[in-house]
């Protein structure tokens, strides 16, 4: 198996929601592991001087219509979310304190507190990943409200929500969350989704085909 695909997006992005999909089917045909990286754009966009897409006149219009066609062309369920743009706050922490619990697993170490991952295809924080983008963007919830990530998690996990909050509540979890957008910003990640393929950087959904090709030929 070649190096796995990293993948840094924010889970407000609705192109984050549907690169996800299509990158863990392409990752799979290369034989390819998935590294999954959730990032804060907010702290990217005060950077590049940019806003998000949808505060911007007629590019906001354009991505409504652009993200249920780009679903329908795919095949991926999808549903414009009322709460569009919503916080990625809760569930980005919640992502990696579920990725330091996996990691100290892994280790043989048991579940506590402390440590710290690198991402990863699988483990609890990949599923509550998906989960948290399957509730967004196909049944339209509002995941930005620290106790819908907890109800989720408990959901989907079994954890118990106490847990869950307090895990957010971390101040490694924070750390954890700023380092892995910082880092992100130093290697130039501007946007979501954002795929490394053996260090190649593509940005964008529509940029999974180069990413497809890159692959196959050990690239251009």
């Amino acid at each position: 198996m070649g190096a796995p695909l990293e993948f840094y997006f924010d889970f407000a992005s609705p192109y984050g929601y549907l690169a996800s999909v299509d990158l863990e089917r392409l990752a799979s045909r290369h034989g390819r592991g998935v590294i999954w990286r959730p990032i804060l754009l907010g702290a990217v966009f005060k950077i590049t001087g940019v806003k998000p897409n949808l505060h911007h006149p007629l590019r906001g219009e354009y991505l409504l219509r652009d993200t249920v066609r780009f679903a329908r062309l795919r095949g991926i369920p999808f549903t414009t979310p009322s709460s569009m743009p919503m916080s990625a706050l809760a569930a980005s922490r919640a992502f990696y304190w579920l990725d330091t619990l996996d990691a100290l697993d892994a280790a043989g170490e048991g579940s506590g507190g402390g440590g710290g991952g690198d991402g990863g295809g699988s483990g609890r924080a990949v599923t509550l990943a998906r989960a948290v983008f399957h509730s967004h963007f196909v049944e339209g919830r509002d995941l930005g409200p620290r106790e819908a990530v907890a109800a989720l998690a408990a959901t989907c996990l079994g954890l118990d929500q106490r847990a869950v909050l307090a895990g957010i509540d971390q101040p490694e979890v924070k750390d954890r969350l700023r380092q892995e957008t910082d880092r992100a910003i130093e290697r130039g990640v501007f946007g979501s989704p954002f795929v490394f393929a053996d260090g190649e950087p593509f940005w964008g959904a529509d940029r999974l085909d180069q990413v497809d090709r890159w692959l196959d030929s050990g690239g251009w």
